[in-house]
């Protein structure tokens, strides 16, 4: 299948690979369109890793096909020229500046001449990390660090960027500015691979999100239509009560809430809102401090939660 102006950029058909006994990729298919943000979602061993060596030429599947630009990245000299990839182990040179870092990376690329500068310019400006040009990566935070890394992986410009786990480790002024490199690169027509846990960036950026488990593609969609479908109209209410003892972290269970990441307390309900108030009510008239009521549409952390524990599948 060769790429065109409106064809996929890269397209995953049917692939499969196994590590001896263990099936890490199970006839998996999937496809990353130009100026797509498709965010590739899944448990720890549900094969993500694999498929990304695959897309990347560094792995060839025991049986299907990937095609990048409509080539095969792992015999294509072209095909792999095509991909930009920000890896999470970050691929810099902590002794460089910022803006040495690039110009390496350049050259390396095939850039020459006049060439290096305007795609060290692009890539900075992009990524915002122009403001810190002449500094030593190794003195850089963690967060800036993860832009950098960014800014190398798009110096030939790249159509199609794989990102993995961009946002680890990061502040949220790093993870805005890697939100807003990713939007301007969308814009640009990149097609972006975002392999992440981060499932708040991954809603708010992804035009479509795939989910892994176990090898295989479970579930694909638009973030919104997936958790309609899976939730209907119910609400989550969530509860800020403080720090609740063994006896009221007993009384909230007893509600149906329970312990979510934030601190808080929630549930599931269809009369969100009405129940919301009825809960808070019925609590602080018991003499539990209600801080806080909060009622909100699902999130992809509560899909990726029925899918992980494979309650839900395509």
């Amino acid at each position: 299948m060769n790429s065109g102006p409106t064809g996929p950029i890269l397209t995953v058909n049917a692939v499969r690979h196994a590590f001896g006994a263990r099936q890490a990729l199970n006839g998996v298919s999937l496809e990353v369109r130009p100026g797509e943000i498709y965010a590739l979602l899944g448990p720890n061993g549900a094969g993500k890793t694999t498929l990304v060596r695959a897309i990347c030429g560094r792995l060839r599947p025991n049986s299907g096909e990937v095609r990048l630009v409509g080539r095969d990245p792992f015999r294509d000299g072209e095909a792999r020229a095509a991909l930009g990839l920000a890896p999470q182990a970050l691929a810099l040179y902590p002794q460089l500046t910022v803006e040495e870092n690039l110009q390496t990376f350049a050259s390396l690329a095939g850039l020459r001449g006049k060439a290096v500068g305007q795609a060290v310019a692009n890539a900075m400006a992009v990524t915002q990390t122009g403001d810190r040009a002449g500094d030593l990566v190794r003195g850089l935070s963690g967060g800036f660090q993860r832009r950098v890394n960014i800014a190398a992986a798009i110096l030939a410009g790249p159509k199609l960027l794989v990102l993995d786990e961009p946002t680890v480790g990061v502040d949220l002024s790093a993870k805005g500015a890697i939100s807003d490199a990713l939007i301007r690169l969308r814009a640009d027509g990149v097609g972006i691979l975002l392999v992440t846990h981060d499932l708040d960036q991954a809603g708010d950026l992804a035009d479509r999100v795939g989910f892994l488990r176990n090898g295989e593609k479970v579930l694909e969609g638009a973030p919104d239509t997936l958790i309609a479908d899976a939730f209907g109209d119910q609400m989550e209410i969530e509860l800020d009560v403080g720090e609740a003892g063994p006896g009221l972290a007993g009384r909230l269970a007893g509600e149906g809430l329970v312990r979510r990441p934030s601190g808080g307390w929630g549930r599931l309900a269809a009369n969100g809102y009405v129940l919301a108030g009825e809960l808070a009510e019925r609590l602080r008239a018991e003499g539990v401090v209600v801080r806080e009521v909060r009622v909100r549409r699902p999130s992809l952390e509560q899909l990726f939660a029925l899918v992980a524990e494979a309650r839900r599948a395509a």
